[in-house]
């Protein structure tokens, strides 16, 4: 059995995409799936399948709850990597964040540019956008066109919640 982290998009945001975690993580119990938890309703689940689950993951929570989620998974491996190679960790975790993408980043350099503030600074390694933003996130204007910045669908995550889905995975 090998360990993955899903990264669900857009759920329980607005009254949207209402995915209930704790009713999530009992339904993939009761499908098989083993040390199975869940981080915050933003949609962090940990679990160890003999495969890559994101396909019956997502057409459990459409059968269910109505709607197919976007779904970004990385195995433990990858998932560790991928938080390792982070360049801002000396930086508080609430300032730093990694947008998951499901295929390797070629930036749009002419949208980046047109939105990145100069407080804030980035790297790309692989199919992450490592972003520091010391003002916080809430008013950037390269997070809420950061999809077209990157040329692909994504989903972000603060070092914070980075750091505690690290250490759901090492206990699972």
């Amino acid at each position: 059995m090998k360990k993955f982290i899903l990264l669900f998009k857009g759920v329980n945001v607005g009254g949207n995409n209402l995915l209930p975690m704790k009713e999530l993580v009992e339904l993939l119990k009761q499908c098989d799936y083993q040390s199975v938890s869940s981080y915050i309703q933003s949609g962090n689940i940990v679990l160890k399948s003999p495969n890559n689950p994101t396909e019956h993951i997502q057409n459990i929570v459409s059968k269910n709850f109505g709607f197919t989620p976007e779904v970004f998974t990385l195995d433990e491996v990858a998932f560790s990597s991928l938080a390792l190679d982070n360049p801002y960790n000396e930086f508080e975790g609430k300032f730093v964040h990694l947008y998951f993408c499901k295929n390797d980043i070629k930036l749009v350099h002419d949208k980046l540019s047109k939105y990145i503030a100069t407080s804030e600074a980035y790297t790309v390694k692989r199919n992450v956008f490592y972003l520091h933003a010391p003002q916080g996130i809430g008013r950037s204007k390269l997070v809420s066109n950061i999809a077209s910045c990157l040329g692909q669908a994504t989903t972000g995550r603060n070092l914070n919640t980075v750091n505690k889905i690290s250490s759901m995975v090492k206990n699972a």
